[in-house]
């Protein structure tokens, strides 16, 4: 029996609320290339002194804690339904929980900043609900950490907060790393997972594979690193993230990069996770005042995290909706257009000292224009049904 008329209407209409990916990657791509325009208008000073942390203090906050924390949660909360077979967060639900994030970022431009602390609590507490009322029902403790990795940003939301007021006994940047460590185990843990499985699934012969030993070295750095930053010992973080570097460069090379080069979906994946290795090395080498520290964050955060997120937004809207795994322009354009906001924004500070000032300004425009293309081109995938005519 075919559905009515008005029953395709209603499920188009409602199809950005029909899984979690959905509205937070377009949430996620709109305030990733808008952020670029509220970042250089602070920067100016157009926008004001009433804004409780202006500057630099809001644009490592929003893209760490707005950006980025979407982003997981789009992914999140579509990967444990897949894992469970039980549903997270959908409609009436789903569209206040986003309303929430949008809430804490509109707050941040405001005189009422502090407020955003609240409703980022809310919204990590929310997430954290999402997503553990499946696993744990499904007794999939297997994935319980990502619970525990959605309340440490939470945590670490409010330890920025409260260190920017006086209230603590670190510095607001001190939270901000130590979120960072958090995300970075994220994507660390996910891309062991689907990386070398979607090489393998794509390329037949490729013969990406992983070392238990080698996953254990890799992924314990990562924790061991974000304990020595919760500990503020700089010379202890350091050492691990010299250990992590090798250990994820390692990692990387058994997941045969090269013989992705032809596969944009893939090779957009294993250059991203480069950015890992860079971002640890120059952690190491920033620990011992060989080059500035911010190096090592924008590797991570451009590199790592931007095209990682990028490259997992793109691959997981076309399979949930139907489409083929299959890269057009868009994805190829926005792939690139990251890679060398990456490059611009670390690689070349680093040959050309002189060129830092030009290496930002390249960097934040190659990265908005990343995301102005990701969202043009993406808008109709996360705006409308699955072709199959499967929900979600």
């Amino acid at each position: 029996m075919n559905p009515s008329p008005g029953a395709d209407h209603r499920h188009s209409r409602l199809a950005l609320l029909a899984l979690g990916f959905r509205p937070f990657y377009l949430l996620a791509g709109i305030f990733g290339a808008a952020s670029i325009l509220l970042w250089s208008a602070q920067f100016a000073g157009w926008l004001g002194s009433a804004v409780a942390f202006s500057g630099a203090p809001w644009h490592a906050h929003e893209m760490l804690f707005g950006y980025a924390f979407a982003v997981i949660t789009g992914f999140l909360f579509t990967a444990v339904r897949n894992w469970t077979q039980r549903p997270t967060p959908t409609g009436a639900a789903l569209a206040a929980l986003a309303l929430v994030w949008l809430t804490g970022r509109v707050l941040a431009l405001t005189p009422w900043a502090a407020w955003s602390a609240a409703t980022d609590t809310a919204f990590a507490l929310g997430v954290a609900l999402g997503i553990g009322r499946p696993l744990i029902a499904s007794c999939n403790r297997r994935n319980y950490f990502f619970i525990a990795l959605v309340l440490a940003l939470g945590a670490a939301n409010l330890a920025f907060h409260a260190a920017l007021h006086g209230l603590a006994p670190f510095a607001a940047g001190a939270a901000l790393t130590v979120g960072l460590d958090v995300v970075l185990f994220t994507i660390a843990a996910v891309a062991g997972r689907v990386v070398p499985m979607f090489t393998n699934n794509a390329l037949r012969g490729a013969g990406a594979r992983r070392v238990a030993a080698l996953e254990y070295l890799a992924l314990g750095s990562v924790l061991a690193l974000v304990a020595a930053d919760v500990a503020g010992a700089a010379v202890v973080a350091a050492a691990f993230a010299a250990i992590g570097a090798l250990a994820h460069g390692a990692r990387l090379a058994l997941w045969a990069p090269w013989a992705t080069r032809r596969a944009p979906l893939l090779w957009i994946l294993h250059a991203s996770y480069a950015w890992i290795v860079v971002h640890l090395a120059l952690r190491a080498a920033a620990g011992l005042d060989w080059v500035t520290p911010s190096l090592a964050t924008h590797a991570l955060t451009i590199g790592g995290i931007g095209g990682m997120t990028l490259g997992m937004m793109t691959r997981s809207a076309l399979g949930h909706s139907g489409r083929p795994l299959a890269a057009r322009g868009y994805e190829i354009a926005s792939y690139v257009l990251i890679q060398i906001a990456a490059a611009a924004r670390v690689l070349l500070p680093l040959a050309l000292p002189a060129w830092h000032v030009a290496g930002i300004t390249l960097s934040g425009l190659a990265w908005g224009v990343a995301f102005v293309v990701f969202v043009f081109g993406y808008w109709p995938i996360l705006t409308s049904p699955r072709i199959d005519g499967r929900p979600g």
